[in-house]
């Protein structure tokens, strides 16, 4: 086992434990609202197969001597002036590509699965344009998602769909929809374990025809052998000292164990970023989803 896998383990642990000491209160307060938040709608990311033009960007900033990096309320100089068109009063959106610098397999399937979706971009705030020169312009970190650094990618700020949360209870024995299925792929900042609450990137987009505002149910089966962390084989039917069955059961044999469900805040191609909004327990990268 790999240095990072054990690492991301002992992760999972410590996730997983405050987790579920959360999600009673997360639950609690993602009901008293009807939608998603302002900070849930425009840091919550993307992973696209469509290239992001670069051509503006982040130049610097005030203080820019000795300051890396830049946070709401700072002043930071784009490379678009009055010359390309940008007016004292514009907004833009600034994001970022980026990747999972530990690099590690949790499931059979993520790398093949991660390349087809795309490149993930994390949003990392919105500029407000207050002064315009020829060249360049200065503009306030309005909003902040992550640290601003220069380099960053800027563009046109696009009003998101805020899409209304379901009033709908959990159904545990849920029968599969029998539309369109896929899995987890990773959480935003390629974490491997979510809740409700947070954000998760599923191998389903606007190209096989998910909309913002749709549902994903979560779910997983028994002793499907895909994940990458040390199993005991078919412990799902048998465990030496602990019991077993006469039948050795495979996996699409036992029955579904339904985990929570999230709704579809962006989409690309082959993706959509998905807010968790209901869940029994930890929901972990590998695990499957199905539109409702």
């Amino acid at each position: 086992m790999s240095k990072g896998i054990a690492y991301r383990i002992i992760n999972v642990g410590l996730m997983v434990g405050v987790g579920i000491a959360i999600f009673s209160g997360a639950a609690q307060a993602q009901l008293a609202s009807k939608v998603p938040t302002e900070g849930q709608l425009y840091c919550s990311g993307l992973v696209t197969n469509q290239a992001v033009p670069t051509d503006t960007y982040v130049i610097s900033g005030e203080n820019s001597d000795y300051k890396n990096t830049f946070l709401p309320g700072d002043y930071v100089f784009i490379n678009r002036g009055s010359e390309q068109g940008v007016k004292i009063g514009d907004e833009f959106e600034v994001v970022r590509p980026v990747r999972d610098a530990m690099n590690d397999k949790w499931f059979k399937y993520q790398p093949q699965l991660t390349r087809a979706m795309g490149t993930t971009y994390a949003d990392i705030g919105r500029l407000h344009v207050l002064h315009v020169d020829a060249k360049t312009s200065t503009a306030v970190l309005k909003m902040g998602c992550d640290l601003m650094q220069r380099g960053d990618i800027v563009r046109p700020f696009q009003a998101r769909p805020a899409p209304a949360f379901h009033n709908t209870k959990l159904d545990l024995f849920a029968p599969p929809s029998g539309k369109k299925t896929a899995m987890i792929v990773t959480t935003k900042n390629f974490g491997m374990v979510s809740g409700i609450g947070q954000i998760v990137y599923v191998n389903l987009g606007s190209a096989q025809g998910v909309q913002v505002g749709d549902y994903f149910r979560s779910f997983r089966y028994q002793g499907t052998r895909i994940g990458m962390v040390y199993q005991m084989h078919d412990t799902a039917y048998k465990v030496y000292g602990f019991g077993s069955t006469p039948v050795a059961y495979q996996w699409d044999n036992l029955p579904r164990q339904i985990l929570g469900e999230g709704i579809v805040l962006r989409t690309g191609p082959n993706s959509s970023t998905v807010l968790i909004t209901n869940s029994r327990e930890e929901i972990i990268a590998g695990d499957y989803v199905e539109v409702e």
